[in-house]
C-alpha cells in the first residue's frame, strides 16, 4: 500500500471517528462504527491503528501538533499556535467531546504526552541541560512540566467552550511562557 493511499485511509478513519465521537462518548464508540461509517472493513482499521486511542492520538498528532512544527522551528511562537487553535475551532464539536475522556488513553494524557514530545524534539536536549542546574531536573521533566501547563490551559479553554478569543487566549499563553510569575507579581 502506498503511503498516500494509507494517509487516505488514516484521514478517511479519522473522520469517521470524529463524526461519531460528537453524539457519542467515546469509550462507548466501537470500531465497526468507525469503519462502518468509513466504508471499510474492520480489518483495514487494525492495520492502520491498533484501537480508537491509538487513531485519537494520530489525530491530535495531526491536526494539533505537525502543523506546528516547522513554524517552531523557525521561532515563531504566535503563527504557530494559531495553527492547532484553528483545528480546535473548526471541530468544535468532537474536541469538546474528547476533552470528557478521562481516565487510562484520556485525551487529557494523549494532548500531554504530543506536547511534551514535541517540546523536546524541538529543543535541543544539550542546550537543555546546560540551562538546568540540577542533575534530576532531566529535559523530559523539564518537557513535561511545560507539556501540563500547555494541556491544563487549553483543555480548560477546551472545556469552557472556547468561548474566549483564540487571539486572547494565545496573547495570554504567551505572556505567560515568556514571563515568569516573580515578572508578573512584581508589575502588579
Amino acid at each position: 500500500m502506498t503511503s498516500q493511499m494509507s494517509n487516505t485511509i488514516d484521514l478517511l478513519l479519522a473522520e469517521s471517528f470524529k463524526e461519531i465521537a460528537v453524539t457519542k462518548p467515546i469509550e462507548k464508540i466501537t470500531i465497526k462504527e468507525i469503519t462502518d461509517r468509513a466504508g471499510v472493513i474492520r480489518p483495514t482499521f487494525y492495520n492502520h491503528f491498533q484501537d480508537k486511542y491509538e487513531l485519537m492520538e494520530w489525530i491530535i498528532q495531526t491536526e494539533l501538533i505537525s502543523p506546528m512544527k516547522p513554524l517552531l522551528k523557525e521561532y515563531k511562537f504566535q503563527e504557530a499556535l494559531n495553527l492547532p487553535f484553528d483545528a480546535l475551532l473548526s471541530n468544535r464539536e468532537y474536541y469538546n467531546q474528547a476533552s470528557k475522556l478521562e481516565g487510562q488513553n484520556s485525551f487529557e494524557d494523549a494532548l500531554r504526552m504530543q506536547i511534551s514530545a514535541l517540546i523536546l524534539e524541538c529543543l535541543p536536549e544539550e542546550k537543555i541541560r546546560a540551562k538546568l542546574p540540577y542533575s534530576w531536573l532531566t529535559p523530559r521533566r523539564t518537557a513535561d512540566y511545560f507539556a501540563s501547563v500547555i494541556t491544563d490551559a487549553v483543555l480548560n479553554w477546551i472545556r469552557a467552550g472556547m468561548d474566549a478569543p483564540k487571539e486572547e487566549f494565545i496573547d495570554v499563553f504567551l505572556n505567560l511562557c515568556f514571563h515568569s510569575i516573580a515578572e508578573l507579581v512584581t508589575t502588579l
